[in-house]
This record gives structure tokens, sequence and C-alpha cells, in this order.
């Protein structure tokens, strides 16, 4: 395309695999090119080409969610390697989407948005909340994480609910439902508790409301972003961050391993604690590799003051062996499956 309208055209009319971009154009730059795509497609890779690299399109680019920033003159070799990188991501990212648009009950899943509101009310109405310990090495109850559950036979897990309120738009509605489930449960009891946030949830103005349901257990409240999280403006997120925490929140990063958020999303978070992905927990006792990845996730978890949680524990031999590489705390089914609140815990015996 001969200027960025043109390709805004394009990316309307049609699946674009990879858009490959100058920053220096005429009417309409690359910044403001990727700006106008990531209003309408959070999907598609995005690289940027510039001849007069500075500090301000670098961290705008970042920002905006690039995925390459290139100088020229470039080696063509080097531009076409990350040309089929960002082929190969963007088709993972569409994978995922439209695996989640399986995950709701076909009825649902197309134009009958009359239906699926329908079922998504219902989901409120029924829906409620689990909660799975969190046990510290030393075999004592640190708290819980919340897990949304729903009675609704057309959003049957939380990847299907999800799904529905982004179709809808309802995924504030959906947030605040399920911290006002969690605070009603929690309340009465004293432990910390985990709460899985999605990314847009973070700056929901609820959040630090002195009357949300919450607040007034802000200091036992670990709020749950997951890395493969992609974070649209870190510096924006960082500063609100930085007010959660001062109402008392902690941040926990989840799935730790499993996704490429980046270190300036890390940097944005900031965690008290991360929570590794149950893909590293799993046969850990069996995978040296894995072993070692643990260990050294622990030790740099630590130098920074982080806790680290193996989530996913199903066996004896992975907890030995992931107390033997000093993580901090521990979840899985070893230890307690979800249930309403709260079951009895008890540390396996040695």
């Amino acid at each position: 395309m001969s200027d960025g309208a043109s390709a805004l055209e394009a990316l309307g009319r049609e699946r674009i695999a990879v858009v490959l971009s100058d920053i220096n154009m005429a009417g309409m730059n690359g910044i403001e090119l990727l700006r106008a795509i990531r209003a309408v497609d959070l999907d598609v890779p995005v690289i940027l080409l510039t001849g007069a690299p500075s500090i301000e399109t670098a961290s705008q680019a970042v920002r905006l969610g690039a995925l390459e920033y290139l100088t020229k003159p470039t080696e063509p070799e080097q531009l076409v390697a990350s040309i089929r990188r960002a082929y190969t991501l963007g088709a993972l990212a569409r994978a995922k989407r439209d695996a989640l648009e399986h995950d709701i009950d076909p009825r649902y899943r197309t134009g009958d948005r009359a239906s699926l509101e329908a079922a998504f009310a219902r989901f409120l109405e029924s829906a409620w909340v689990a909660f799975q310990p969190i046990v510290r090495a030393n075999g004592t109850l640190l708290g819980y994480e919340a897990l949304l559950r729903s009675r609704e036979p057309a959003l049957p897990h939380p990847g299907a609910v999800l799904g529905a309120a982004e179709r809808l738009g309802q995924l504030r509605t959906l947030g605040r439902h399920i911290r006002w489930l969690v605070a009603e449960a929690m309340l009465p009891k004293a432990e910390d508790v985990f709460v899985n946030l999605h990314p847009t949830d973070v700056f929901d103005d609820e959040l630090l409301d002195p009357k949300s349901p919450l607040s007034s257990m802000a200091a036992r409240v670990v709020l749950e972003i997951t890395e493969r999280a992609a974070l649209e403006d870190v510096d924006e997120t960082r500063r609100r961050i930085e007010v959660l925490r001062s109402r008392g929140y902690r941040i926990a990063i989840d799935d730790l391993g499993a996704g490429y958020a980046g270190l300036s999303a890390f940097a944005a978070l900031d965690p008290d604690v991360c929570k590794l992905d149950m893909s590293l927990v799993r046969d850990v006792d069996h995978h040296p590799k894995k072993r070692r990845l643990v260990e050294t996730m622990a030790r740099l978890c630590g130098e920074l003051g982080i806790l680290v949680v193996a989530e996913g524990v199903e066996t004896r031999a992975e907890l030995d062996c992931l107390r033997e590489c000093r993580c901090d705390l521990y979840q899985g089914y070893l230890l307690g499956k979800p249930a309403p609140p709260f079951p009895g815990f008890s540390w396996p015996v040695d």
C-alpha cells in the first residue's frame, strides 16, 4: 500500500497476516498507523522500519505492541526472518482466539447476540467461586486462589465465560461480579486470597473505591495477572499498579514461563508473587532441564524479593522436587482441589 490510510482499508477488507511499515510516511506515520491497527485488531503482528531511530518512537512502538522495531539499513535475511517469525506468531495468536471461539456452545458463537446475552445473564445469576489452597513450604496454609465456576451449560468454564464477556462488551461487569462473589465468601476469613484480573480490570476505578467489595480486605488480596496478557500501555500500567499497591493490594504474575510478556511488562507489574506455569511443574522430578529452570527462576525471584508459587502440583515426587528447588508456595490437586469455601487442609504426610 502507498500510505497508512490504504493499509487500514485493506485491514478492514481481508485478513492480513503481517504488517510491515515505515515510520516516516506522509499523511499517517507508522506510529499512528500502529495505534489505528490496535484499535481494530490486537492479533496482527506489526513490524516497524525507520531510518531515523529515536527513543521516543521506540518506546511508543513498544507500548502499542509492535513486534519488532528495525533500523535501516536492514539486511534482507534479517527482514525475511522477522517476517517469518511474525507470520508464525500471528498465526498462533489467531489460533488461540479461534480456540476461544470453540469454548462457547455453537448455538451462541455467531450472530445470535440475544441468545448469548441471555446465556451470560443466566451465568451471572448462577455463578459461584471455588477456592484452592496455597501452602507455604513449611506446610502451613497461606490462603486460597479464587476460581470461577459456572452452572450455565452454554458457558461451562472460565474460558467460555471470558469469550462471551468480550463479545458482549461485558468484561467490566464480569470482573466486578467475580470480585463481589470473592469478597462475599472471604470476608469472614483471615487468609489471603488470590483474585484473577483481566488486563482491562487493572484500570477499573471500582478497585480504588473504598466502598468496593475488596477494598475493606485489600491487605489480604493478591491481584493475579497472567504473563500471557498483552499490556498495551506499559507506563500507564506501572502508574496504575503503584496506586493499587498504595491501597494495600499485592500483585502476582500468573503463568510465568508460559508466555512472552517481556521485561517491560514484568517491570510494569513489579510483582510481589510469581506463579510458575503448571507446564514447568508437571513431572519436574523426571526432567532435569525443567528442574534447572525452576531452580533458576526461584533463585532469581528470591534475589528480587518475589515469592514463587508452584501451581499444578499433583504428585508427592513433584512436591519434593519443588521443595528442593526452594519454591516458596505450592498449589495443586495434591494439596487440595478447588471447592466451596473452605475445605479442610492437611499437608501430605512425610
